[in-house]
């Protein structure tokens, strides 16, 4: 084997890729900052957006996808509310949308968030203001080109084992919110919501998506 050929074909294909990093809910860029640089480290070039997750201006943020993916593969790593802001943005179907090739989402509620439910039924969209229009979404299914790895996390830590006893949660988004029929993988750690963003197992698993065929 030629160390040099198969270093340099890493580094090439490192360099081919783009990715497009969303936060989650009452978050921003700021902490997403450790997930970007160990994945920078693979080579690859990365856009931390931060956005208004209370107030998500689609327009905005949709136009700063678009300029950023061009025309060059591009791949998704959303944490929680991000993967739904990712999800809608697959849905308008700009020309750049095309270049999607995989969305990686850690504790996304795909199917719908059950605490931002129980909010909505208790009068307190104050509390989640736009965003309740993305949580509250009622998902079944992945019917995207561009691959679906939805990383879960099951360790319980936070207000779901209290409001849904005996559940299975990462303590914020339940196990079963995070899955979708046709999503390409389902992988679940044993980690709480927001310690996803920080785990090296979960950044070497979205390595290994990132330059998986």
């Amino acid at each position: 084997m030629n160390i040099q050929k198969t270093v340099k074909h890493e580094v090439d294909k490192a360099s081919e890729i783009q990715v497009i990093v969303l936060h989650g809910l009452y978050m921003s860029g700021f902490v997403m900052k450790p997930l970007c640089h160990r994945l920078a480290k693979s080579g690859v070039n990365i856009l931390n957006l931060t956005y208004k997750s209370t107030e998500p201006d689609s327009k905005k943020i949709f136009s700063q996808l678009d300029e950023f993916i061009a025309d060059r593969p591009t791949v998704l790593v959303c944490h929680s509310l991000g993967g739904l802001i990712a999800r809608a943005y697959l849905e308008h179907n700009s020309k750049n949308a095309q270049f999607i090739t995989k969305v990686i989402t850690l504790g996304t509620p795909h199917k719908g968030s059950s605490i931002a439910k129980q909010m909505h039924d208790k009068g307190l969209d104050k509390l989640l203001k736009n965003s309740v229009e993305y949580l509250l979404s009622s998902n079944n299914d992945w019917p995207f080109k561009a691959k679906l790895y939805s990383i879960a996390g099951d360790l319980p830590l936070g207000l779901m084992p209290i409001l849904e006893r005996g559940s299975q949660s990462d303590g914020t988004v339940l196990l079963d919110e995070t899955k979708l029929t046709g999503m390409a993988e389902h992988k679940v750690f044993h980690l709480s919501h927001t310690s996803l963003i920080y785990s090296r197992q979960v950044v070497s698993y979205i390595q290994g998506v990132l330059f998986s065929e």
